[in-house]
């Protein structure tokens, strides 16, 4: 698999987790957390969540099989960058 592929699955995936996560959330978020948010509730919902889910991942990857990296990342390896001098 390509690095640029790679790198696209490792962030589409953990944001598409975020996405069902923040979705379930919002399906029963406390109404102490909806009223004090008001209209602005979902608005910043969903990104707070998607960091926080995607942080939650990264640090956990470590401690993960591979077979579980893949579900929840995407990909078992991370994508490897070539510096700007090697001509790639």
């Amino acid at each position: 698999m390509s690095d640029q592929l790679t790198a696209w699955l490792r962030t589409i995936v953990p944001a598409a987790w975020s996405a069902l996560v923040a979705y379930l959330v919002t399906l029963g978020a406390p109404d102490w957390l909806v009223n004090a948010l008001g209209d602005a509730g979902p608005t910043l919902a969903v990104p707070m969540i998607l960091g926080a889910v995607y942080a939650g991942l990264r640090a956990l990857e470590p401690r993960m099989p591979a077979w579980l990296t893949r579900i929840v990342l995407g990909s078992n390896t991370p994508p490897v960058y070539s510096s700007a001098g090697d001509g790639k």
